[in-house]
C-alpha cells in the first residue's frame, strides 16, 4: 500500500480488514456483480433518469427513459430506435477495457480451491473479457443474439454483427441484424421489461451449474467455507441483493458506494466503489 494514497476512515479501514479476514478463511467465492461493477470500467451509471439521460443526451431530448427504451415491443414498432439504443451499447461494451478489479477477482479464484463463480444482472459481457470463464448472467447478454418472434430457441454470437447508429437521433441504420434461419429481425439475448419472448436457455444453463456447484460444496453441513462479495448491486432490482444474502448468511462482503447497508449479523459493509474496495482487499491478503 503507497504512503501517498488516501486511507478510508477509521470504520472503513476496520470493515475492509473484517472483510480480509473473510476472504482469507475461504474455500472458494461467490462474487455477486450489480451495474457498479462497471461504473470504475467508464460505463455509464443509469440509476435514474438523470443519470441515464447524462449518458444519452438524445433521449434527453425525446423524453426517453431506460425503462421506456428497453422495452421489447420496440422491435416490432419502431426496430431502428430499439437497435438504436442496444446497438450503440453493444459497441460502447466491445470497446470497454475491464477495470483492474476485474483481475483482482480472477486471481483470488485461481488460487482458491474450491474456486469461484460469478453471479451478475449485468449484460456488458466485461467478466468474460477479463478471463474470468464461471459467469451466470441473470438477465443475459449482449454479446448473444436471438430471434424477436422467437422462430427457434437457438441464441448465437452477435460477433460479427456491427449495427451503424447515427449519435444525434440514436436510430439504427439498415442492415439490421436478422435471424438466421427465419430471416425475421433477430434482437439481443437479454431480458428486458415485460419480456414475454426471451429465450434463457443459455443464462439457465449457466445458472443451474453454478447452483450445482454451491450445492456440491456447501450444501449439507459441508466443511468448506464460501466468501460470498457483492459489488455494485442495488436495491432498485435486487435479484443479485436477494441471492447473495441467501446464500451468503453472516459471511457477506457487501461493496457500494451508496447502499452498503446490511443486516445486524448479515455481514460486512463497504461503503466504496468496487475498484476501490478490491484495491483495498487485495492489499490485505497475503
Amino acid at each position: 500500500m503507497t504512503a501517498s494514497r488516501e486511507l478510508p476512515p477509521a470504520e472503513v479501514r476496520d470493515a475492509l480488514d473484517r472483510a480480509a479476514e473473510l476472504l482469507g478463511e475461504a474455500d472458494a467465492l461467490l462474487v455477486c456483480a450489480g451495474a457498479g461493477m462497471g461504473v470504475d470500467s467508464g460505463l455509464p451509471d443509469f440509476r435514474g433518469d438523470t443519470g441515464f439521460w447524462r449518458a444519452y443526451p438524445p433521449y434527453a431530448r425525446l423524453g426517453l427513459s431506460f425503462v421506456e427504451l428497453a422495452d421489447p415491443a420496440h422491435f416490432g414498432t419502431d426496430p431502428a430506435l430499439a437497435w438504436g439504443f442496444y446497438g450503440h451499447r453493444l459497441a460502447l461494451y466491445r470497446e470497454t477495457v475491464p477495470h483492474a478489479g476485474f483481475g483482482i477477482l480472477r486471481r483470488w479464484g485461481a488460487r482458491l480451491p474450491a474456486g469461484m463463480w460469478v453471479f451478475t444482472s449485468n449484460v456488458d459481457g466485461q467478466f468474460q473479457r477479463a478471463g474470468i470463464a464461471e459467469v451466470a448472467e441473470v438477465h443475459g447478454s449482449i454479446h448473444h443474439l436471438q430471434c424477436v418472434r422467437p422462430c427457434t430457441s437457438d441464441i448465437w454470437s452477435a460477433q460479427g454483427v456491427d449495427v451503424a447508429v447515427d449519435q444525434e437521433s440514436m436510430r439504427a441504420r439498415e442492415p439490421l441484424p436478422r435471424c438466421p434461419r427465419c430471416g425475421s429481425l433477430a434482437r439481443p439475448n437479454i431480458l428486458m421489461f415485460g419480456d414475454w419472448n426471451w429465450v434463457g436457455l443459455r443464462t439457465e444453463r449457466a445458472t443451474r451449474a453454478c447452483m450445482s456447484w454451491l450445492d456440491g460444496h456447501f450444501a449439507g453441513g459441508g466443511d468448506a467455507r464460501l466468501a460470498v462479495i457483492e459489488l455494485g448491486a442495488g436495491t432498485a432490482v435486487p435479484t443479485v441483493r436477494r441471492l447473495a444474502e441467501s446464500v451468503a448468511g453472516s459471511r457477506l462482503i457487501r461493496v457500494n458506494p451508496v447502499e452498503a447497508g446490511v443486516r445486524a449479523g448479515g455481514g460486512v459493509s463497504l461503503p466504496l466503489g468496487a475498484l476501490t474496495a478490491l484495491t483495498e482487499l487485495d492489499a490485505r491478503l497475503p
